[in-house]
């Protein structure tokens, strides 16, 4: 019996040694959030509608077209890991650039695996790792109402919010997080 196994020892050329195999052809994610509650109210999460005249590409990576295809749904303060960036690194830059706010304590990472198939996509799935940090608001500082990159932030109660008001599948993150929206039965 063949062992069919592939590791995630992944280089741009999978003819690099035993194990060694190429990015999934749908590609992969290293995301970092953030899930700030304020004080002594866990369920309830900061979230943000995007401005989609804000410098998302730099933010984010999110050019003009995924910003539209978010339109007015709810997203957490999230990125990508800029090329080897650790998450802890990655966290402290969400929470200075989209947030302004560098003195947040955080705790974690979390870490979660997702690897799903998109419609139309190619054989391989795509494949997330995403790394949760958990955070209080500080009491008595209420978030930014806007900013250059938001058009409103505000705590939302994820358990009473449907998964179709979040975008870019934050809904499941906020799951596996512990803190499912509300389904839409």
């Amino acid at each position: 019996m063949t062992d069919e196994r592939r590791f995630a020892r992944l280089a741009s050329d999978p003819a690099g040694g035993p194990g060694t195999i190429g990015l999934p052809n749908d590609g992969m994610c290293l995301s970092v959030y953030l899930l700030l509650h304020p004080p002594r109210k866990p369920r309830q999460v900061l979230l943000g509608r995007l401005d989609p005249g804000g410098p998302w590409i730099r933010a984010a990576a999110l050019g003009p077209e995924r910003v539209a295809r978010i339109g007015d749904r709810w997203v957490l303060p999230a990125t990508q890991l800029l090329l080897f960036e650790g998450p802890d690194e990655a966290a402290r830059r969400i929470a200075t650039e989209l947030l302004g706010r560098p003195d947040l304590r955080l705790a974690g990472p979390r870490v979660f695996s997702e690897a799903y198939a998109r419609p139309g996509g190619p054989s391989d799935p795509h494949w997330d790792l995403q790394f949760v940090y958990d955070g209080e608001w500080p009491a008595g500082s209420p978030p930014p109402e806007r900013g250059n990159l938001w058009r409103e932030l505000q705590f939302v109660d994820v358990a009473r919010t449907p998964t179709g008001a979040f975008g870019r599948a934050h809904g499941d993150v906020l799951a596996l997080a512990g803190l499912p929206p509300r389904s839409e039965a």
